[in-house]
């Protein structure tokens, strides 16, 4: 099992861990068009029966710890749930200017991004210890943009989740092919993510009146509120953001 950093290991004990539970952990080795990827899986492996997933996205610093220890998180909850890795093995970062030249490279071209995301998705969706009908997607930062624009495409999806993404909206809107209920947790002080931005992505929802979707946000929560150890963390933020998704996701996976 990995050996989580303090920090992290506390935030995963916020959920507890449920008696008779064996949580197992591996690395999970895949591609997408020649990039090997390599992804971090986490479940209960005593709980019986095809498990509901939850794919979770990595910040701009690549798939280091945090993604995992939320993996974890979820696992306790009950879910199959995968790290993805979108920028391939070995790439992670230490440092802004590295960060976000790699996050860049997707940012400048969604296709890619999506690509990314979706050899995640194929690969938990033929997995016979997950119920393909019921995958949902949530990303932090990078990951939260990387998840709202695979939404765009259509996939079965049941939910997705950003935290503190990057709204990035499309002219023309592009939300006609989203299946999945949406929720959108951002911080009422992210500089990141104005109130503008907020604004433009909720009209370009609204261009679809039966679309799910609902906007959360935290008072004075600055970008990148839900990352532990980083000077931005907001724990009240983060607690109050993890009820609101972790009830959004038992009802969208029910």
């Amino acid at each position: 099992m990995t050996d989580f950093s303090a920090a992290h290991q506390q935030l995963i004990d916020v959920v507890a861990e449920r008696p008779g539970a064996r949580i197992e952990e591996a690395v999970v080795a895949y591609e997408h068009d020649g990039q090997a990827l390599e992804g971090f899986a986490v479940h209960d492996a005593a709980a019986s029966g095809p498990k509901a997933a939850v794919i979770v996205i990595h910040d701009w610093t690549g798939l280091r710890e945090y993604p995992k220890a939320r993996a974890h998180m979820l696992a306790r909850l009950g879910y199959y749930a995968f790290a993805a890795d979108v920028y391939g093995v070995g790439r992670r970062f230490d440092n802004a200017t590295d960060s976000a030249a790699e996050a860049g490279k997707y940012y400048g071209n969604p296709a890619l991004m999506r690509g990314r995301v979706r050899a995640a998705y194929d690969m938990v969706a033929s997995n016979p210890a997950v119920d393909k009908d019921r995958i949902a997607v949530i990303g932090y930062c990078f990951g939260g943009s990387c998840a709202l624009e695979f939404a765009r495409t259509g996939a079965a999806l049941k939910g997705v989740v950003s935290y503190h993404g990057a709204l990035i909206a499309h002219e023309p809107a592009e939300v006609d092919a989203i299946t999945a209920a949406l929720l959108i947790c951002a911080g009422g002080s992210d500089e990141v993510v104005p109130d503008q931005a907020i604004v433009a992505f909720a009209g370009e929802l609204r261009t679809r009146p039966a679309l799910d979707w609902q906007v959360n946000l935290y008072a004075g929560a600055e970008h990148g509120f839900t990352l532990v150890g980083t000077p931005h963390y907001s724990p009240v933020a983060d607690g109050r953001s993890w009820r609101d998704s972790t009830g959004f996701l038992a009802e969208v996976l029910a």
